[in-house]
């Protein structure tokens, strides 16, 4: 036993690497990385965005942050299937904890969302945020956009959320076409991947649900690589583009969705994008069961880190 084994949230002397834990106890953080709002030596900052006043629904997904830190401690144990390999010998990442929220200012929430990224971004850190509710993306777009530049979107969804959008108004189902309007995302560079409710036309290329299912995810990766090559592109996963089954625990759920196996085969096909950014939002622990959707959505950002540490490795 070496006398760093155990509580790695707040005991690691280092954001690469790991050491032992047990499953079912210590501290938790995203993937036992070490706690920290020093940004200098961290390439990925996990944060957590506890908000979902704007959901149109089940409420709960502020407890989302907390559910999927959770339940990736196992996905923390073992090198990462399928790649074989622990990504944090190749990338830096940390855990910021979450963004502070006054709940008693609800005009305050976009903007203190935006000054929140805008704050990690500017270290030169890259951001994996875990949700919250859908309107969380917005401001998150908003920070990443002042970056890079107007973004492409990769977006995993039941729902395309570009309903008609109000001035002020809060909804987690109209925060797209605001960040349309605004010119932060590229449509014509965009992809929406698992869509089953209609809305109005936004210029995406439309991957529905039904689409997925009958072309299979080969398609899937190759119509994803051909819209939006190598430019900036931010990836939204929704956790609703899951059908119930694979994760009821959701505040808008639709039956018809992609099974876990399903999104997270397309999700490593990806790895020749240029990822500016990530998150995992609408995870709604109270109507989870056995923690399947909150296992299902720390697997997808586990994913994500896979394929940065997986772009290192073959640089």
């Amino acid at each position: 036993m070496s006398e760093l084994d155990g509580d790695q949230a707040f005991r690691a002397n280092s954001l690469y690497g790991r050491q032992p834990e047990l499953t079912y106890s210590g501290a938790l953080s995203f993937l036992r990385r070490r706690y920290t709002r020093e940004l200098g030596e961290a390439e990925v900052a996990v944060n957590g965005v506890p908000f979902d006043a704007s959901t149109s629904n089940r409420p709960g997904a502020r407890f989302g942050p907390r559910a999927i830190r959770e339940a990736s401690t196992q996905l923390a144990e073992l090198p990462a299937f399928p790649w074989g390999f622990d990504p944090f010998d190749e990338i830096a990442v940390s855990d910021y904890g979450d963004c502070f929220l006054d709940f008693g200012y609800p005009e305050q929430i976009v903007p203190t969302i935006e000054a929140h990224a805008t704050h990690i971004l500017q270290s030169g850190a890259s951001m994996l945020t875990l949700g919250g509710d859908h309107l969380v993306t917005y401001p998150l777009l908003r920070a990443h956009a002042a970056v890079h530049g107007p973004l492409a979107l990769l977006q995993f969804d039941a729902h395309p959320d570009t309903w008609p959008d109000e001035p002020g108004r809060l909804d987690h189902g109209t925060m797209l076409t605001r960040a349309i309007d605004e010119g932060i995302i590229d449509p014509e560079r965009s992809v929406q991947i698992g869509i089953r409710t209609h809305s109005t036309p936004r210029g995406f290329t439309v991957l529905d649900a039904p689409w997925v299912h009958r072309h299979g995810v080969d398609a899937v990766i190759e119509r994803v690589h051909s819209v939006i090559g190598h430019d900036p592109t931010y990836l939204t996963f929704d956790i609703d583009c899951l059908d119930p089954a694979f994760a009821p625990g959701t505040g808008t759920p639709v039956a018809g969705g992609l099974s876990s196996a399903q999104a997270l085969a397309i999700l490593r096909g990806l790895g020749g994008l240029t990822f500016a950014g990530m998150d995992v939002m609408e995870v709604a622990p109270a109507y989870d069961h056995s923690e399947i959707t909150a296992i299902a959505a720390a697997t997808v950002a586990h994913d994500y880190l896979c394929l940065l540490a997986e772009k290192r490795r073959s640089a």
